[in-house]
């Protein structure tokens, strides 16, 4: 076992208490109250027990309650998270009900969905809270059955005196277990010893979800509600000049047509208040089939502000851009002299567009403000920045307003702004009742939040040897770049060069599934794969090989990956995919990408079927430390891979004079269901090491893998996305 201080940091694991009916009540930082969840069949509800903040909750049958306090998009945090705490606890699963836990900027630091860092970050408060309570359970027993603690055992549920014989579930000595001082420091499980950790298990919404529960932010209704929809400008980079909203006034059920204006003048945005348009037209009403007929009836003039940009243009400045010298970001040796003393140069350039993020839930949130306090529902990825924002709108103490959080129908960084949630706010505020607004499609694709616009340089330089003599990435977009200087292969060269640059923009953009990393991985795996070719060597060899140099005798000091764990990724995906003996006449790509801290490699297969590529195999193998749910992390490569494929063949937003091209599904082209792989396999690598992420990394690498099996099937090299231009068939 691990033994580790319960204290050491002041918002880790502070307090217990006991509450008016018995039961245990055990504080640590990433828990929180909310209502009790259904139970699963057979489960019976205890009678008395703790409602709790930020802590987990025994009653006294022994059933216990455990809350998860990040939002839920998706990744299964709402099952992997309690599933921590019911290891240490010792407790049986099939006895534990999970909740989502309110916000509570008070108690909890970073109830966010983003970065890939819910476990990660939670891990060990989550294991010592379980561990803590478990010991005061066995505390409370010793002192009831007069023997030492270090005779008290648990097991599943049950503590245990075996000298004695003298047993007892955790209810019946939930309560007294209250008085117990909270340990200085705890025991923690070895990882042999895990029962729940690493072992699957369902998704605990499962069944709510199939069922069609109402869990999501659209499902979300009270009596009174009204409906209210937006409509902005058609462009970026034009604002409202005025309206004429008679006609749709004078509609049935439309209670009011009015401007309203997000931020105030003198109001210091934070990042997660990102928008391109501030000042738009609402429209509430009884229904959304009413309001959405009278918003077509609004004559609204538009003025512009800044320049309407165009899809042309931003590629022709984006080469003026990358021909001129970029900020140096990293360099190593002396990689001018290395490429003018080259034998051979090879250069590349990469290309990918903005990105819509495409939740099939578009954005929504319901809002109930009055004089003195403010309640809203809905799906956000960052509930305590924008409790921040709302309550600075409106005028409000902060803890005069709640945030409660409902599952989402997808995220991927977009509900991470929360524009949408200032809106409803106002609007409600305006009204004097409670309202949900409601996206259009079109409105959640027009309106920006997109994933910037890239440009990518790649050269190589070579000795008369065809050995590599240095690396150069200058790497810029509209209007951020994507580099990560210190990455892979940072570190295995002698002479090493990373440039940067940007361009101003009045397209809001923002972060998008593996931010920066889902283009760099791209383009980057791309050009080591055609640099091997022109080196012949094998491409997995030819990483393998840099990687060893950069464990062996690596080059700089801010290199910020692994490179053993690296090469562990590619050789185990290597092994599975039979690359060595099983690759004759397949068409085959590989990639490998480390990002949010965890490290990825896949080998693709496709073949080619009436001219169209299908995607036969996608084997992955993944290093992300230890799995707390192998199923889940599963699902989540599974989706990571489908959405990566989708992205790199169809994935473009376009704009002429500000206005986005796509608008919906039928020009922002979405990947099939039959042009899914046929198959995934998902490997990990056994290790220790505290879990990292997963929602994201897995996604960076498959278009690279994509991109080098197209080649192989096609033998053209794939260097701007889309690969496949948009198309739509009815």
């Amino acid at each position: 076992m691990t033994l580790v201080k319960t204290k050491y940091n002041r918002r880790s694991f502070l307090k217990s208490s006991l509450a008016a009916g018995g039961g245990l009540l055990i504080g640590f930082n990433w828990m929180a109250s909310a209502c009790t969840a259904d139970a699963p069949k057979g489960l019976v509800i205890p009678d008395e027990w703790f409602e709790i903040n930020a802590y987990l909750k025994i009653g006294e049958n022994g059933v216990v309650t455990i809350l998860s306090p990040n939002p839920e998009i998706g990744q299964n945090v709402k099952t992997s998270m309690p599933m921590i705490v019911a290891e240490e606890l010792d407790v049986d699963w099939k006895n534990v009900l999970v909740e989502q836990a309110p916000l509570n900027t008070k108690k909890y630091t970073r109830q966010l969905a983003g970065g890939s860092d819910s476990i990660r970050t939670s891990w060990s408060s989550l294991r010592m809270a379980g561990a803590s309570a478990c010991y005061m359970l066995k505390k409370a027993a010793a002192n009831a059955w007069d023997v030492p603690v270090e005779e008290v055992t648990t097991e599943i549920g049950t503590i245990h005196h075996k000298n004695s014989g003298k047993k007892a579930g955790y209810g019946e000595f939930a309560s007294a277990a209250v008085s117990i001082p909270v340990p200085e420091e705890v025991e923690l499980k070895d990882l042999k010893d895990f029962r729940i950790v690493g072992n699957s298990q369902k998704n605990v919404d499962g069944l709510g979800i199939v069922t069609g529960k109402p869990l999501f932010g659209l499902d979300y209704r009270v009596d009174g509600m009204l409906t209210a929809m937006i409509v902005h400008p058609p462009a970026f980079g034009m604002t409202l000049k005025s309206f004429d909203a008679s006609d749709a006034k004078a509609m049935p059920g439309i209670k009011d047509v009015f401007a309203i204006k997000l931020y105030n003048d003198d109001y210091e945005q934070q990042w997660s208040d990102t928008t391109s348009f501030p000042d738009l037209v609402a429209i509430v009403g009884d229904s959304t089939w009413e309001v959405w007929t009278a918003k077509q009836m609004l004559t609204i003039e538009w003025e512009p502000t800044s320049e309407l940009e165009s899809t042309a243009d931003h590629r022709k400045k984006m080469a003026s851009e990358a021909a001129k010298p970029g900020r140096v970001v990293r360099k190593d040796g002396e990689p001018e002299e290395a490429f003018k003393k080259a034998a051979k140069v090879l250069e590349r350039i990469y290309t990918a567009p903005f990105l819509a993020h495409s939740p099939m839930e578009p954005m929504n949130f319901f809002a109930d403000v009055k004089e003195d306090s403010a309640v809203l529902v809905g799906p956000i990825q960052s509930p305590e920045y924008m409790e921040k924002t709302i309550a600075a709108r409106l005028g409000l103490p902060l803890d005069k307003v709640e945030v409660q959080m409902t599952r989402m129908g997808g995220g991927f960084g977009r509900r991470l702004y929360g524009h949408f949630m200032v809106e409803v706010a106002l609007i409600s505020q305006k009204m004097k009742a409670p309202v949900k607004l409601v996206y259009t499609r079109e409105d959640e694709m027009t309106a920006g939040i997109y994933r910037p616009m890239y440009h990518a340089v790649y050269r190589a330089a070579l000795d008369a040897d065809k050995k590599l003599a240095a690396f150069h990435v200058k790497m810029g977009g509209i209007p951020e770049d994507a580099l990560h200087a210190n990455r892979f292969p940072a570190g295995a060269v002698d002479n090493y060069l990373a440039e940067s640059w940007s361009i101003d923009s009045n397209i809001s953009v923002g972060a998008m599934r593996a931010p920066g990393s889902n283009f760099n991985a791209a383009a980057e795996q791309s050009f080591l794969d055609e640099l091997a070719e022109e080196m012949g060597v094998d491409p997995i060899q030819f990483r393998l090989d840099l990687l060893k140099r950069a464990q062996e005798n690596p080059v700089g000091e801010r290199n910020d990956y692994d490179a053993a764990r690296y090469a562990g990724v590619l050789e185990l995906v290597r092994d599975k995919s039979g690359w060595d003996t099983d690759s004759a006449g397949k068409n085959r790509g590989v990639a490998a990408y480390f990002c949010h801290r965890s490290y990825v490699a896949q080998v693709l297969d496709i073949s080619m079927v009436d001219g169209e590529p299908k995607v036969d195999h996608v084997y992955n193998a993944i290093d992300c430390g230890i799995v707390v749910n192998p199923d889940a992390a599963v699902n989540m490569t599974e989706g990571s891979v489908v959405d990566g494929i989708g992205t790199a063949m169809f994935g473009e937003i376009t704009f002429n004079n500000g206005e986005p091209n796509q608008s919906n599904f039928d020009g922002y082209r979405l990947i099939r269901h039959a042009e899914a792989p046929k198959k995934i396999d998902v490997h990990f690598i056994e290790n220790t090491i505290h879990p990292t992420g997963l929602g994201e990394p897995p996604y960076p690498p498959v278009m690279a893998a994509l991109a080098n099996a197209l080649y192989k099937a096609t033998g053209t090299r794939y260097y701007h996305q889309p690969f496949i231009k948009n198309t739509f068939e009815v």
